[in-house]
């Protein structure tokens, strides 16, 4: 609870990952790909295919980062991975279904207990800011399908670099304008919330897969279980969602 009072008052600023954290991506891609993995004549579990699509995009972005040989455009690594799993699946495919599954991200919707929390917590005067892998022009096309207005939206394409690269966070710090330490990085992923931390912002882990954190010396700030939680926690008792 001291921890919980201490954010409240040094806090000026929740910066949030989108994807994943903001709009439901396995739920929402797993929606996408169900009819088109059936028509192809699979009878693999579409939820799979879009956690095996996510953690092989995870992972290429992660050797773009370490490798430090120019950043490459997170649509073209989705590109890429897509195409990696329907091969392991054995499915044929064309370049234009590869292309229209990557861009059905940017029409994510939010998970339902989002906009509401993201407004209480404007009424509570902090500053709400995206700082997102997808490339600006994804996440800008994204902002009609979320329905929310952020006061900043940041690509990690400003930076050069995929979270958790310490200059992606850098990057945000100098677009907000505040200190790192008054901003609360917000994700739904231990390892984005580790590499916000080892920066020097606070960090709320949005733990909405009920997992465990892991060990690390980069514990996060607050742990919740959801959007409400963070915002009944961030706002004064006027402020809450509840």
């Amino acid at each position: 609870m001291v921890q919980r009072e201490i954010l409240k008052r040094e806090i000026k600023a929740l910066v949030f990952d989108q994807y994943g954290t903001v709009v439901d991506m396995q739920s929402g891609l797993t929606e996408i790909a169900a009819p088109f993995l059936k028509a192809k004549g699979w009878d693999g579990e579409a939820h799979r295919f879009v956690t095996w699509w996510r953690r092989t995009h995870f992972e290429n972005s992660m050797i773009d980062a370490l490798c430090d040989r120019g950043h490459t455009p997170y649509r073209q690594i989705g590109h890429r991975a897509v195409s990696y799993v329907l091969d392991r699946c054995g499915i044929t495919y064309s370049q234009t279904e590869i292309k229209w599954l990557v861009s059905e991200i940017e029409k994510l919707p939010p998970f339902p207990d989002v906009l509401r929390a993201l407004s209480a917590l404007r009424t509570a005067g902090y500053r709400l800011v995206i700082l997102s892998n997808g490339d600006s022009d994804m996440l800008q096309a994204a902002k009609s399908h979320i329905g929310f207005e952020f006061d900043a939206v940041i690509s990690v394409d400003q930076a050069g670099y995929f979270k958790p690269h310490w200059k992606t966070y850098a990057k945000a710090e100098e677009v907000i304008g505040l200190d790192r330490s008054s901003c609360l990085f917000v994700a739904n992923h231990a390892f984005d919330c580790i590499g916000a931390k080892s920066y020097g912002m606070r960090t709320a882990f949005i733990d909405r897969r009920k997992r465990p954190f892991g060990e690390t010396p980069h514990q996060p700030d607050i742990t919740v279980a959801d959007f409400a939680e963070l915002a009944s926690t961030m706002c004064d008792d006027g402020h809450e969602t509840a």
